[in-house]
């Protein structure tokens, strides 16, 4: 019997680059003329994968997100995989807004990218592996296909395709 071919689904974020891209935002906010001295500020918490927005109206830190968007944006970080919550208010009418970094493919995306696999009558298998999806088959033309089914749907995160053999 011929060895199955296979490649993993997965979903992560160079935090590097999130970390150059963040560096280079706070740069922008502290030199920015229509930023300064408005007490708008960024902070990142790399265990967590957080950002956090401060400001001092819901305006500014929008700017302040649109600033991170653009920098994350050209250090080759989807934003998709940046989940913003809804605006708080904080002390002194200020906006604090917390920004989460998504890493791996949850339970319910993959059971939905499993599903829309075996739908499509593809000759290929997905099993469930922690947070990636393992998508095996014995042809490797028919990997391309869900490869190519995967990147045309839309599921709100971004993907990647690693470990082809």
């Amino acid at each position: 019997m011929a060895k199955d071919s296979s490649f993993d689904v997965v979903s992560v974020v160079d935090m590097q680059e999130v970390d150059n891209a963040y560096q280079q935002a706070t740069r922008e906010i502290s030199q920015r003329y229509d930023l300064k001295g408005t007490g708008a500020s960024l902070t990142l918490a790399k265990g967590e994968g957080t950002f956090t927005v401060e400001a001092p109206s819901d305006f500014v830190a929008g700017q302040v997100r649109d600033i991170l968007g653009s920098k994350l944006v050209k250090r080759g970080v989807d934003l998709t995989a940046l989940r913003w919550d809804k605006p708080q208010a904080a002390s002194g009418m200020s906006v604090r807004q917390q920004g989460h970094l998504v890493q791996g493919i949850d339970a319910d995306l993959a059971k939905k990218i499993s599903k829309d696999i075996r739908d499509s009558k593809i000759k290929a298998k997905a099993a469930i592996e922690g947070d990636k999806l393992r998508v095996s088959s014995p042809s490797k033309d028919a990997l391309q296909q869900v490869i190519a089914l995967l990147r045309g749907n839309d599921y709100g995160q971004p993907l990647q395709y690693v470990n082809y053999r």
